[in-house]
């Protein structure tokens, strides 16, 4: 930090100094570090630390934009060059351990929760932002990064070795829950880009229907299935009027909103056929309801929400039987880092299309993700569910 310190006033004994002057401006620089030390003892971090987890500042800006804007300021310091780690979700991993997320809030934080909380993000035209932001940010980055298949959820790792495999044994594992056989009608909401269907029609002899909000992701599966008895729909899942004999949904419910999870529940029940399962793959939160972080609703998933065990259960009463709610949350960290690892190794591939600030984005997203899931902080469940009960009860395949 030293570059960056002012020199001394060479008249001390003025009597008066101006707040912008520069060893004014040098006391708050110092005051500000100080204050980031103390706070990152606590997680066992070290500013520019001879450890892969520690801290390298190469701006000192990075402590006053941490200190104004939190998590939204740490994220952004990290995209400009600010700071770094040689082990990134090492370091966020310390940070969320320690939860030093939750004593950095301000009033945007606050701002964000509350709109979260009353405000319905996900009607209307909302409904479609995170498709245009996200998911339509180029199929050339997600099959660099996702592998052989473009599964944008976690790998079920129980007896995999690498990514592929653990992708291939979580989409069997989704059609042995759902007890998928030749000839049923399926319905996949928020299909991605077509994967799943594709899977179950090859594998297990269904016909099905997938519906997306993202246009370069309807494109994609619609030449995916094409010969398989399976329609690609860019559609709304609120207007969905037809049987089907099971429906799932993986890594969608996320971007459903809290407001929702009631009409979208009520949506999967008219669409069930009678004696039909429903899979429910999503992320899950042990955070108080409604408190989304403001880095990620900024640059990565605007409208979004992970929801609570609350919120999930209090939606489900009077419309479902839970037959199974399975916790393998621990295998998204696995996910992440196989990802992590071939966004590296492509990236010289993608820098021609996307540039440096992208890739730390990107890297910082993929980064935190791993740290939240391997603190813990989230876990990745499966529901089944059945309209009125198995009759006899249902066997859980693992």
């Amino acid at each position: 930090m030293s570059g960056l310190m002012h020199p001394r006033n060479p008249h001390p004994s003025s009597p008066t100094m101006s707040a912008h002057s520069p060893h004014a401006h040098g006391n708050k620089a110092r005051r500000l570090r100080e204050a980031a030390e103390r706070l990152l003892a606590a997680a066992d971090v070290r500013i520019d630390g001879p450890r892969d987890s520690d801290l390298q500042v190469h701006d000192a800006r990075v402590f006053e934009r941490v200190f104004a804007h939190g998590s939204l300021g740490f994220g952004e310091s990290y995209m400009d060059g600010d700071w770094s780690a040689r082990d990134l979700p090492g370091l966020l991993t310390k940070l969320l351990g320690a939860r030093l997320d939750e004593r950095l809030r301000n009033i945007g934080t606050l701002l964000l929760w509350a709109q979260a909380r009353f405000v319905n993000l996900q009607r209307g035209k909302r409904a479609y932002v995170v498709g245009q932001r996200h998911y339509d940010l180029g199929n050339d980055l997600f099959a660099a990064m996702l592998g052989k298949r473009l599964v944008y959820s976690c790998g079920y790792w129980a007896e995999a070795t690498d990514l592929d495999a653990a992708q291939e044994a979580k989409l069997d594992l989704v059609c042995r829950k759902l007890r998928l056989r030749p000839d049923m009608r399926v319905l996949d909401i928020g299909c991605g880009w077509g994967e799943a269907l594709k899977f179950a029609a090859e594998r297990y002899g269904v016909r099905g229907v997938g519906v997306t909000i993202s246009r370069e992701q309807a494109a994609h599966a619609s030449a995916l299935c094409a010969g398989l008895p399976v329609e690609i729909r860019l559609q709304d899942y609120r207007d969905l009027h037809e049987p089907f004999d099971a429906v799932f949904s993986i890594g969608m419910f996320e971007h459903v909103g809290a407001r929702n999870y009631r009409t979208y529940f009520d949506v999967v029940r008219r669409c069930l056929a009678p004696g039909g399962l429903s899979l429910l793959h999503t992320i899950g939160s042990n955070q108080p309801p409604n408190r989304p972080d403001p880095w990620i609703a900024r640059y990565i998933f605007p409208n979004s929400q992970v929801p609570s065990m609350r919120q999930v259960a209090a939606a489900l009463e009077g419309r479902f039987v839970v037959e199974d709610w399975h916790n393998f949350g621990p295998d998204y960290d696995r996910t992440l880092q196989a990802w992590m690892a071939n966004f590296d190794a492509a990236w010289p591939r993608l820098s021609q299309c996307y540039d440096e600030r992208f890739r730390r984005m990107w890297w910082f997203y993929l980064a935190a993700s791993a740290a939240t899931f391997r603190t813990r902080r989230d876990q990745l469940w499966q529901l089944t569910l059945s309209a009125e009960g198995v009759p006899g009860g249902y066997r859980v395949p693992r």
